[in-house]
């Protein structure tokens, strides 16, 4: 049996842990790193650093090579068998180095529930026939690190908020019904495909690192800068990892 706790972790920094996700770390009997290529060398070096600030007892951490996701072609097929991929990898590292069964731990970005697919993976493995428990220590998402890096409140009075893509941004324009969108994973700045009449934008990259970048102000004015500033840090730093929300102004009759 695998005990599998996946712990959130917000942006690496050791201050966004709670107490939960530390006791989980250093109860495992095995923690998997994940190496994703030198451009992202600062995303492994900042786990080693948590490891090495929360660990108070000899804990196995493994590092491991994460399969890369195909370029081009159907989207979601791609991410099936990146996924896939990532499975049989666990897999062949929890055979490897948990033969007999124990406590695996996984260090993940943000919280393991939004808009993150670790738990899917684990379903695969549990429905491949591994006998596996999955125990969740909840960590800072990125909106919550950017709407307090801002000093902003997620939503505005009695209103709803749609967390979306920057996929489904471009693809589908503005949701309905929504006053404020907090748009994920937006590799392409799919804000500038808007009509920016009334729109507002809170951007932010690095959330919660030493290399922290915000942006706020009319869309019509800010976006524009966003997408240099965005190219910038992206050249400079080899990666980026951003998230922004959008708000308009509501209509009146």
């Amino acid at each position: 049996m695998i005990d599998l706790h996946l712990i959130g972790i917000g942006t690496g920094n050791p201050d966004h842990l709670t107490r939960q996700a530390e006791a989980a770390m250093n109860a495992a009997d095995l923690i998997l790193l994940p190496r994703k290529g030198d451009a992202k060398s600062d995303l492994i070096d900042l786990r080693r650093t948590l490891c090495a600030t929360v660990l108070t007892r000899p804990v196995r951490v493994v590092e491991f090579d994460l399969p890369v996701r195909a370029d081009g072609g159907d989207y979601l097929a791609a991410v099936g068998d990146w996924h896939d991929a990532i499975a049989a990898t666990w897999t062949a590292q929890i055979a490897r180095h948990l033969p007999h069964g124990g406590r695996l731990a996984l260090l993940v970005w943000g919280d393991p529930s939004l808009y993150d697919s670790t738990l899917r993976i684990a379903e695969r493995l549990q429905t491949g026939g591994m006998a596996m428990r999955v125990h969740i220590a909840p960590g800072i998402a990125s909106l919550q690190a950017l709407t307090a890096a801002h000093a902003i409140p997620l939503n505005t009075l009695g209103a709803p908020v749609v967390v979306t893509t920057g996929r489904r941004l471009r693809d589908d324009g503005w949701p309905q019904s929504a006053d404020t969108v907090a748009v994920m994973l937006d590799g392409a700045c799919a804000f500038t495909t808007l009509d920016p009449e009334g729109v507002s934008i809170w951007w932010g990259a690095y959330l919660g690192m030493a290399q922290q970048a915000l942006a706020a102000g009319p869309l019509g004015v800010t976006a524009p800068e966003i997408v240099i500033r965005r190219a910038a840090l992206r050249a400079e730093h080899g990666w980026i990892m951003d998230t922004y929300l959008l708000r308009r102004k509501r209509q009146v009759a």
